[in-house]
């Protein structure tokens, strides 16, 4: 890169997944502080800050990220799609997985210069099991999506190596329209919304401006290791059914068996993301200070849908 450029600003942050709905916030977010950033896009980069890359068949340069301060891997298909065919399954694995292994060996390239790495992974680490606490130093569960998120977490550490600094960021389903909501804004405002399966089953949940602020706090407190953005209060998917039709003024009545949910979905999209059970706390971010914006429910659909 030229030494003019301004992706080599002194605090730049190289982020990979920069399209997606967290990507775009945090790009936002950073560039709003005056905080330069790179976005590793897979077409012919077409502005300064853009670097092409295709983690798929070659590897990444790791002059790419000389001089930053943290990179930031977001990268994976949305596991909003139903249903999770074979074949979706796969593209949900190596979307995530290829790329996660393309950023670490540019971090392990540049040894003790690399960058702070900080990779995302989700609560579906965990297994699903009611009445239980998960914390980061909790065991990973045994279901398809736990599975996915530790061979991703496993491509991050082991490809970085011993010597590099990784952040595991297990990320909450985000509250927001084009996350967790986009399939129970459409049902909440026909007014056919109600409990999904039990109902009582703990959902953890975050704000796209918490999960914004977190992915930044990590960076900028240097916080390594798995780290759960899920907001610090118990929620039940009720509880979320209930704020968001409150929010609509709209009923919330009809429910909706786990056996159609099962058979139109598939189990382990139904399993993994809608029947689960998991009170997954943020211990690591609260322990380092971080205080959330939206720490309920409400609060967090509050920001998400206009009133």
């Amino acid at each position: 890169m030229p030494e003019n450029d301004p992706s080599r600003a002194e605090g730049r942050v190289v982020v990979a997944g920069a399209s997606g709905l967290i990507g775009r916030a945090l790009v936002a977010s950073l560039r709003a502080d005056g905080i330069a950033v790179t976005r590793l896009v897979r077409r012919v980069s077409a502005a300064p800050d853009e670097i092409s890359w295709d983690p798929a068949t070659q590897p990444l340069p790791a002059a790419a990220l000389e001089g930053a301060r943290a990179v930031v891997g977001l990268n994976g298909a949305t596991l909003g799609h139903f249903p999770w065919t074979r074949r979706y399954k796969h593209d949900l694995v190596w979307s995530r997985i290829a790329p996660t292994q393309a950023l670490a060996a540019a971090v392990r390239a540049l040894g003790d210069d690399a960058p702070h790495f900080v990779s995302s992974s989700a609560v579906g680490y965990y297994p699903s099991a009611a009445g239980v606490t998960f914390t980061e130093s909790s065991p990973r569960g045994d279901s398809f999506l736990a599975d996915l998120c530790g061979e991703w977490e496993t491509a991050a550490t082991r490809g970085a190596g011993d010597r590099a600094r990784v952040s595991l960021l297990r990320t909450a389903p985000v509250v927001h329209a084009d996350g967790v909501l986009k399939p129970l804004l459409l049902l909440t405002k026909l007014g056919v919304s109600g409990p999904i399966g039990r109902g009582t089953q703990v959902w953890p949940l975050i704000s796209l401006d918490d999960e914004v602020r977190a992915i930044r706090h990590v960076i900028d407190n240097g916080l390594v290791g798995p780290v759960n953005l899920a907001g610090p209060e118990r929620t039940t998917a009720n509880d979320l059914g209930f704020a968001l039709a409150r929010r609509m003024n709209r009923p919330y009545l009809l429910r909706v068996p786990e056996w159609a949910l099962k058979l139109v979905l598939g189990r382990d999209a139904a399993e993994g993301l809608l029947t689960c059970d998991m009170n997954v706390v943020p211990e690591a971010l609260t322990a380092s200070g971080f205080v959330f914006s939206h720490p309920t429910v409400e609060d967090a659909v509050a920001a998400a849908v206009p009133a």
